[in-house]
């Protein structure tokens, strides 16, 4: 993957079209979960109600975040380890502890 600057990140990651309308679909469904608590929240939903639907999002941000990492160990990380960059081992690992919180 592909390397540059940006004005919100340290590096890039070029990724197919079909990789990236796969992430997006899936943001886009989580950002309907969003609108649809802050919906049930406006029409007064019964607190469990919105607790379930909070969990089903926590759940798919989690499916989405396994799936970028997962992408992102058989592609970034790969690459560097190969061009000899073992600190994207410690960034990766960063990166998994603030998952795992």
């Amino acid at each position: 993957m592909e390397e540059k600057k940006a004005c919100c990140c340290r590096k890039t990651t070029k990724r197919s079209q079909d990789q990236k309308k796969a992430l997006l679909n899936r943001l886009r469904r989580i950002e309907g979960q969003v609108r649809g608590i802050q919906t049930m929240l406006e029409q007064d939903a019964y607190c469990n109600d919105v607790l379930i639907q909070s969990a089903a999002v926590n759940a798919a941000m989690n499916a989405f975040n396994r799936e970028l990492l997962a992408s992102h160990i058989r592609s970034c990380v790969v690459r560097d380890i190969r061009a000899g960059q073992d600190q994207v081992i410690d960034e990766l690992v960063e990166t998994l502890q603030k998952l795992m919180k």
